[in-house]
């Protein structure tokens, strides 16, 4: 009897040894393989944020808006040597401070997208190759950039804040129109900043133009 209890025993207890081993590798399977699926979910929700994709309207808000900051660069410098004014300078320094980082940032955004940035000269006219005429509203042409550039003194001030005025309303309806068309987060938040910040210079600019 006593042989017969501890068999029993003896089984008993290799029994539970067992079950514990197969729970103890059925939970180490399962541990590796939730680590795994959390990992692929991670990597997958990190390795390409929603915001980096973009449509047609994001890609052209961008390819032209670039164009379109680096003319008002153009007639900013011109400022230089040839404004009178002082709130004329003062306004030519704050767009090139403001517009060349957002040059720089929609390039980024173009080689993130696989997409082409537009040629530095292309911005001297609004008829640039390539580029149907008046597909971008507010470009000065050529023989406007000529013209701005012989000015000197009070007539370069009013020129200056005439065409400027023109270009930053055009910035605000290709902004508008990003806004209304485009996908990308960041590029829709940079296109309510250009219209926040350009039609607030617009109003700074009609006012200085109204003393001159």
């Amino acid at each position: 009897m006593i042989t017969v209890r501890f068999l029993r025993r003896g089984l008993l207890a290799g029994a539970a040894v067992t079950a514990t081993l197969v729970l103890s590798a059925c939970g180490g399977d399962d541990s590796p393989s939730g680590s795994g699926m959390d990992h692929g979910a991670t990597t997958a929700a990190s390795g390409a944020p929603a915001s980096a994709a973009a449509n047609d309207a994001d890609v052209a808000f961008a390819q032209h808006m670039i164009d379109h900051h680096r003319q008002a660069l153009q007639m900013a410098a011109m400022a230089e040597g040839r404004a009178a004014d002082a709130g004329v300078k003062e306004l030519a320094g704050r767009i090139k401070g403001a517009q060349q980082p957002e040059i720089d940032t929609m390039n980024e955004w173009l080689t993130a997208w696989g997409k082409p940035a537009p040629m530095p000269a292309a911005s001297m006219a609004s008829d640039m190759p390539g580029m149907q005429h008046g597909a971008m509203p507010g470009m000065m042409s050529a023989e406007d950039m000529t013209t701005l550039m012989g000015a000197k003194g009070g007539t370069f001030d009013k020129q200056f804040l005439t065409m400027m005025i023109a270009h930053h309303e055009g910035a605000v309806q290709m902004a508008q129109q990003e806004a209304a068309q485009g996908s990308n987060a960041d590029a829709k938040a940079l296109a309510q900043k250009i219209v926040t910040d350009q039609q607030a210079e617009i109003a700074s600019m009609r006012t200085m133009l109204e003393k001159l």
